[in-house]
């Protein structure tokens, strides 16, 4: 089982300054899955607990010189502490940055480029008799190489490897009616005074672009509604007869016609997956998945300086259901 690779500059600033920040609130542990051409940060696919999240990558938005084997098809995956990554990564880069810096502007200085190193190795800890795995980040500093090491678990063994490849598959599949919010700020100030009201938020979504949340409890109901957003996917002309109902009158009518599906989620969950925000995304997507199974979010990226959607990074998550939902 063996993984090396060197980071571009591009896939440092990617993992420490947008998506590591916002996985990190997803949860402190997560699965690092290495396959031949992507590479995936995953939470909570195994125990099924919580909000999944998957950010996945092709190996060129992070890596030059990627290599992978291992017994398992080429798939490694381990669990792994964020927090001590982010920190191994961004101080390993702030050396990296300052000796590049310092190194070219010295004449004569040394002209071997330098890079940052990552690569999968076993060590023998501090008062241990017994080889730990880590993940290893190397670079040049001023006098010798500098080294940081994440400690990560045992690599998952191969059944363990397809049961992740298997829930992964399935989590890919996306809801048939996606709706794209516009301001996700509005959105995360909306669900902030959600948090304060009740616990339990019912998501409502039609394929007229219509989005409603609600929040009640035996003394108050806040709700809101995003109407006639953009629709990928399944969509339906919008009746022109429900103009001045409410808005819980409209959700209730286009649930009888089949135009719409409402779940019921945790507050905490849906404002916890709106962090994801802090990896910059250019919009987010909401779906419901078939049967009420889930609430999606899907985060998009697009190539800087266009509106062209990149396909070398994604990220979503998966919202359980309170409740199995209606549709």
């Amino acid at each position: 089982m063996k993984f090396k690779a060197f980071l571009t500059d591009n896939g440092v600033s990617l993992l420490d300054k947008r998506f590591l920040p916002a996985l990190e609130k997803m949860g402190k542990i997560c699965h690092l899955y290495l396959t031949r051409d992507h590479i995936y940060f995953l939470h909570n696919l195994l125990n099924g607990d919580g909000i999944q999240c998957i950010a996945q990558f092709r190996k060129e938005a992070l890596f030059d010189e990627y290599r992978l084997s291992s017994q398992n098809d080429d798939r490694i995956s381990f669990a792994i502490d964020l927090s001590l990554l982010h920190r191994a990564l961004h101080s390993i880069f702030s050396i990296y940055t300052e000796f590049s810096a310092s190194d070219s502007g010295v004449p004569g200085g040394n002209s071997a480029p330098n890079h940052i190193q990552i690569k999968l190795v076993k060590k023998l800890p501090p008062h241990s008799q017994q080889p730990m795995p880590f993940l290893t980040f190397e670079t040049k500093g001023y006098k010798s190489a500098v080294i940081q090491d994440v400690p990560i678990s045992k690599p998952l063994s191969r059944s363990d490897v397809l049961e992740l490849q298997a829930a992964l598959d399935m989590a890919q599949d996306l809801p048939q009616t996606l709706i794209q919010v516009p301001d996700m700020h509005q959105l995360q100030n909306f669900v902030e005074k959600m948090k304060n009201v009740g616990d339990v938020l019912n998501v409502s979504i039609s394929k007229y672009g219509d989005l409603h949340l609600q929040v009640s409890t035996s003394l108050i109901t806040l709700g809101a509604e995003f109407r006639k957003l953009s629709v990928i996917g399944e969509q339906a002309e919008s009746p022109t007869d429900d103009q001045n109902l409410s808005a819980q009158s409209r959700t209730r009518i286009a649930l009888q016609r089949g135009d719409a599906m409402t779940v019921q989620v945790s507050v905490k969950h849906f404002f916890k997956s709106l962090q994801c925000h802090a990896a910059k995304p250019d919009c987010a997507f909401y779906g419901i998945a078939q049967q009420g199974a889930c609430l999606t979010v899907v985060f998009q990226f697009f190539i800087p300086g266009t509106h062209q959607t990149d396909k070398a990074i994604s990220l979503h998550c998966r919202l359980p259901v309170l409740d199995p939902g209606a549709s």
